[in-house]
């Protein structure tokens, strides 16, 4: 629009120009006439008298001067007319909103634990040499909305203990990973309703590459409850959790069969940087999982984690963390810890998520 304001402006200049040029000329030629006719010559006898000459002259001048002015209206109207279509007049529409950015329907996490001791559901594994226990895990968003049901998610995770110390194999002989001790792999699925609730169903497989024990199976349900939206920064993020055995070789708890319970809390805060969180669980199961107990053990504990700023967010979020827990065992757990009731065990995880 401004390129043709600009030429409609050119052109309207040179036209007056063009105007003003031809009435100062014309006005020099009849200033020129009136000198010439008021000087007789001899032998000329005009047929006219000089007061119809002169008005002849300013009459043939008004209608130069309109012929003139109707010359440059048409050069404004041809000059309007150019621009017009050298610029073509546009619609003025309002920008597209811009789209909210995709967010990827994979996400995951990875990383390695090292621990001091290996207990898992309150039984010693492990209590010697160095424990590695790396894992992985993928979870694929298939649904997600503002009903009763807000999210759906596959879940697909690895798990594994190596060890340092070598354990005997179940039937004596010779194993070709003597290190791996434990291989564990889960599928699932999570449903996250009525907003703060998460119920997640898996199928655990425990495998032991050494051949230190045989395979387990069991099938895990596990309900969170998010109250961060109701208590804030004393949220107590609690879960409950029953695991049930499968017909197997082996098994996960002290017999074959059983059933085991849990309840935890983790409440949390964040110091700067720094996120602290202090679990606290209850493991409790029938008379097959604890070999005749209930109670099987209680831990609590602290851990820190810290992000990893400096490696740049396209390789994902890192941290890592250290942990101290102590354990409380039941008599039948307390058993197999070489009697002991009482223990703690120390922790360092460095994870990536995405």
């Amino acid at each position: 629009m401004t390129n043709a304001v600009l030429t409609v402006v050119s052109k309207y200049k040179q036209a007056r120009h063009e105007i003003v040029t031809f009435l100062k000329g014309w006005v020099r030629l009849e200033a020129f006439w009136h000198s010439f006719c008021s000087v007789p010559f001899a032998g000329f006898r005009p047929e006219e008298p000089k007061h119809m000459i002169t008005r002849n002259l300013i009459k043939t001048s008004q209608k130069k001067l309109h012929l003139v002015g109707a010359c440059a209206v048409g050069i404004f109207t041809a000059a309007v007319s150019q621009a017009g279509e050298a610029t073509p007049s546009k619609e003025v529409v309002p920008p597209a909103p811009v789209p909210p950015p995709v967010t990827s329907a994979i996400t995951g996490d990875a990383g390695v634990t090292f621990v001091s001791k290996y207990f898992s559901r309150g039984i010693v594994q492990e209590d010697q040499g160095v424990i590695a226990q790396p894992y992985a895990d993928l979870y694929f968003r298939l649904y997600e909305g503002d009903g009763f049901i807000n999210k759906v998610t596959l879940n697909i995770g690895l798990w594994s203990s190596i060890h340092s110390h070598k354990l005997p194999t179940v039937d004596g002989g010779s194993s070709t990973s003597e290190a791996w001790y434990e291989f564990d792999y889960t599928g699932g699925f999570s449903v996250t309703f009525a907003k703060y609730l998460t119920a997640t169903l898996s199928y655990f497989e425990f495998i032991s590459p050494a051949d230190n024990f045989n395979t387990a199976r069991s099938i895990n349900m596990n309900l969170a409850f998010d109250d961060s939206s109701f208590l804030g920064a004393f949220a107590l993020h609690p879960h409950f959790t029953v695991l049930g055995e499968l017909n197997a070789p082996g098994f996960a708890g002290l017999d074959s069969g059983g059933w085991y319970y849990e309840i935890g809390i983790a409440p949390g805060f964040a110091a700067g940087p720094v996120t602290f969180s202090f679990p606290l669980t209850v493991g409790l199961g029938d008379d097959n999982f604890y070999a005749g107990e209930t109670y099987g053990y209680f831990s609590g504990g602290v851990s820190a984690a810290v992000p990893l700023a400096f490696i740049p967010e396209s390789y994902g979020s890192w941290t890592v963390s250290a942990s101290a827990l102590y354990y409380n065992l039941g008599d039948s757990t307390a058993l197999v810890n070489h009697g002991e009731s009482d223990d703690f065990v120390f922790g360092g995880t460095l994870g990536v998520t995405f």
